[in-house]
């Protein structure tokens, strides 16, 4: 980390070509403004929470690069927290370190930091958000703690609003009465003894009528309570402070957000066509309308495995959104070593080319974008294309790893586990009675 931040510092001095992020400047330029008692939405193209430029003052105080270690510290952290979560669900060591290393050691995150990109940040909120309810940790506290995640996230985030509210659903089915009994903590289900239990039980019993039946529990209506007031709170305080500016640049502005140019999205082209007109109603509904269905397909499904389902969801958000750039991949990368132990896709072949297919269909679309972005060249048709052939490679490699994927819910399921005692019981009181008889 140390090592790349150096070279960064060295090649933005020395190379035409820069190693720092583009959004890194504009990060640094509004927490100046901010420490000279100015908005940083006086920064144009600044359309982040206000949050950010507070953690990235000591930039104006102490050395430019303090972001970009802050934000390399997180990447460590989600490191930490991929270990932590692991060993919480017993996984053996040499597979937590390997799923580690599958973070660690990625390029393509190791530099996300480096470079001043702020989302090993959001990717440790996340996480830490799971380890809090893999923990039982359901009181106030709690609630609040997670929500001003969630907050902070929110307004990160590019897609303000959208984002964190794929991920409240899984987590509100979770809040299960079955798997959160009232005054207990929950129960988690070991890897080491995943392999012996029947399907049935691994799957616990979430189903949408057990959820319909039991839908405002005490944990579920906490956390929308907590969460809707935390949210207005926090966006009221800045509303205070900054005012119509900051409902637009860091929210209302990324609802209508148009990105013609680096963008994978299929919808690009559709995108450059009509940029600087308005695009109706209908039109965002269509775009919109897959994205949603998927959405809401893939929570239902496996909402009862949530880290697998909020892999499973960001992979289809992001690779069905409007735009997509390089740094939304970290979103699932954070997520990936969470799942690797329980699949059954060995990385010799069925690894392997998947990871082949996907670089191989970026590499695809960057060739098109470099011969239009830096040689000036109309291939936009083309460029449209390798967009479509990246959304088929997406999509067949999320059907192989969910193909791949031992389900199984993370929480057991109490009434399982009653079930499961009694079974004990009964046997243990056959045996006794046979003995007596005898």
């Amino acid at each position: 980390m140390v090592a790349l931040l150096l070279y960064g510092e060295w090649q933005d001095a020395h190379m035409e070509v820069r190693y720092t992020d583009v959004d890194y400047i504009v990060f640094s330029d509004a927490a100046s403004l901010v420490a000279s008692g100015f908005s940083p939405y006086q920064r144009t193209t600044y359309r982040y929470s206000p949050l950010l430029a507070f953690l990235l003052l000591p930039n104006h105080f102490i050395h430019r690069s303090w972001g970009k270690f802050l934000f390399s510290s997180a990447d460590i952290l989600v490191g930490y927290f991929i270990y932590y979560i692991l060993k919480l669900q017993k996984v053996p060591e040499n597979l937590c370190n390997y799923s580690v290393m599958a973070w660690l050691l990625n390029p393509f995150t190791f530099t996300i930091g480096t470079r001043g990109n702020c989302e090993p940040v959001v990717s440790a909120m996340l996480l830490w958000i799971i380890v809090c309810l893999m923990k039982g940790m359901v009181l106030l506290l709690y609630w609040i703690k997670l929500i001003v995640l969630l907050a902070c996230y929110s307004n990160v985030q590019f897609l303000a609003l959208i984002y964190p509210i794929i991920y409240s659903i899984p987590i509100i089915l979770v809040l299960d009465p079955n798997f959160f009994p009232s005054g207990q903590k929950p129960v988690l289900r070991n890897w080491s003894t995943f392999q012996k239990e029947r399907p049935e039980d691994r799957n616990g019993l979430f189903t949408p009528l057990n959820f319909l039946k039991s839908l405002f529990t005490r944990n579920r209506m906490m956390f929308g309570l907590v969460s809707g007031l935390v949210f207005l709170l926090c966006t009221g305080l800045f509303y205070c402070l900054y005012g119509w500016e900051f409902l637009h640049e860091a929210l209302l502005y990324h609802l209508t957000r148009t990105d013609p140019r680096h963008n994978f999205s299929i919808y690009f082209y559709h995108i450059y066509l009509h940029y600087g007109n308005d695009i109706s109603v209908v039109e965002k509904l269509v775009s919109f309308l897959p994205q949603f269905l998927v959405q809401l397909v893939l929570i239902f499904s496996f909402a009862r495995d949530l880290p697998f389902c909020l892999f499973v969801q960001t992979v289809s958000f992001v690779a069905f959104n409007k735009v997509i750039t390089a740094q939304y991949f970290v979103w699932f990368f954070c997520l990936l070593p969470l799942i690797l132990p329980w699949s059954k896709m060995k990385l010799k072949w069925g690894g392997l080319s998947c990871i082949l297919l996907w670089i191989g269909a970026q590499t695809h679309w960057l060739l098109w974008g470099y011969l239009l972005e830096f040689k000036g060249k109309n291939v936009f048709l083309q460029l449209w294309a390798a967009s479509l052939l990246f959304l088929a490679a997406n999509i067949f490699i999320l059907v192989m790893i969910i193909r791949q994927h031992n389900c199984s819910s993370v929480f057991k399921a109490l009434e399982n586990t009653h079930s499961k005692h009694t079974r004990n019981n009964f046997g243990r009181l056959r045996m006794h009675g046979q003995d007596y008889n005898n």
